[in-house]
């Protein structure tokens, strides 16, 4: 089935090759093209051009979008969505004066989820879950990451991936599978820490990989967490099972990951609120992508990813929500988007390309989605009818999409 959009206002991040991410200046550069059309063809970008020099085309269905966009759907490549309960609780906590630390110490924070998730059912945990992605999809989201990692026992931790299996097997948009067993230290591994490493590695890596049930790693390289020599065994385990690096990093300290994760040919490092001059040494000799995660800053309060220091480092920069229960309860990449404008001086074209063609970058799928490229699957989102690209931060409270395309169907 073929359908024709026709008379779009502006037909955004349009490329006629795929590239597979742009960095430094070139992510300021956001190619468009002004009253064009766009044509699919069942679930993949066919054609598209201006209105002017529109071919004498045949559609089984014809959508008129005067004074709208088109934009490909945001690409989200860090998230938490699978996860039982809230810990609004623990958003009080904060209110009254707690760190994120001091909550974790006294049982909160990824602990908690951990115990709820262990109570929860598979099925329940899956109708939790898919309501979320519902949710994200709405807001313009068509391909996403997916974690694990509030498990923290070998049977949850595959109750989590197996749900996240299930997400694929029912949702047709991309979705890649993390297995982040390296999230915290559970309460039983309080005082032997070796002991837990050793169970992600002797027994749940090994029957993660016999299901087939992720395609990255991840780990918590923080104070407190994981150590950079914890991280590099864990990254060295993986390995052998073509598990491909996914790193959380300089969340709050720099300790050092983002050069055991370069030095293992991450795919992305993710957080980045703390970076130093070495870090971003480290960053510029590799083809790693930096991920900003500006949702968690505006939500805990602190330091937001340094996104110009990053960007004039001629370095390239990825967008992400970091949906969790308890540092970013929200999938909505349009605030990301939004701020990372306000609050990490990025431009319209610098936050648009970091959360579609970069963000793919981040999952392995810059050749399926991210851009408006002949051959990619017809995952984008029309707008209301909006004055400029620039007006989707500027009106950062408001829902300006008006309707969300999944492989070429209304979502």
């Amino acid at each position: 089935m073929t359908k024709l959009f026709t008379n779009i206002k502006e037909l955004i991040q349009v490329r006629e090759a795929s590239v597979q991410k742009v960095s430094g200046t070139k992510m300021n550069i956001l190619p468009t093209l002004k009253n064009a059309f766009l044509l699919i063809e069942n679930n993949i970008i066919k054609d598209f051009g201006l209105m002017d020099e529109i071919p004498n085309f045949s559609a089984d269905e014809i959508i008129d979008c005067a004074g709208k966009m088109i934009l490909p759907t945001w690409c989200d490549s860090h998230t938490h969505i699978v996860f039982a309960g809230n810990r609004e609780q623990e958003f009080v906590d904060r209110i009254k004066g707690l760190s994120y630390e001091e909550i974790a110490n006294k049982g909160g924070g990824i602990l908690n989820s951990a115990k709820k998730l262990q109570a929860t059912s598979e099925e329940e945990l899956y109708q939790q879950s898919a309501k979320r992605l519902n949710e994200v999809i709405a807001l313009g989201t068509g391909a996403i990451e997916i974690k694990s990692g509030y498990g923290l026992t070998l049977d949850s931790e595959l109750k989590m991936l197996r749900v996240i299996k299930k997400l694929k097997e029912n949702y047709n948009i991309p979705i890649k599978a993390t297995f982040l067993g390296a999230h915290a230290i559970p309460t039983e591994f309080k005082h032997n820490k070796e002991g837990y490493i050793n169970l992600i590695i002797d027994e749940m890596l090994p029957k993660i990989s016999s299901e087939n049930l992720a395609d990255f790693v991840d780990v918590f390289c923080e104070v407190g967490y994981f150590s950079v020599d914890d991280t590099d065994r864990i990254l060295s385990a993986a390995k052998k099972y073509n598990l491909i690096s996914k790193v959380h990093v300089n969340q709050f300290n720099s300790i050092g990951g983002i050069a055991i994760s370069t030095k293992h040919n991450a795919l992305s490092v993710d957080h980045l609120e703390v970076l130093s001059d070495d870090d971003l040494a480290q960053l510029k000799a590799s083809e790693t992508m930096p991920v900003a995660l500006p949702s968690c800053s505006f939500f805990l309060g602190i330091p937001f990813t340094p996104a110009r220091k990053i960007i004039d480092a001629n370095l390239p920069l990825a967008l992400a929500t970091d949906y969790n229960p308890g540092s970013t309860p929200s999938g909505n990449m349009n605030f990301v988007v939004a701020t990372a404008c306000i609050k990490m001086k990025m431009t319209p074209e610098e936050a648009i390309n970091a959360a579609t063609i970069n963000s793919a970058f981040a999952m392995n799928l810059s050749n399926k989605v991210g851009s408006i490229t002949k051959g990619k699957l017809a995952n984008f989102f029309i707008t209301k009818e909006i004055p400029s690209y620039g007006f989707i931060p500027y009106s950062f409270g408001s829902n300006l999409i008006d309707e969300v395309y999944i492989n070429g169907n209304k979502f």
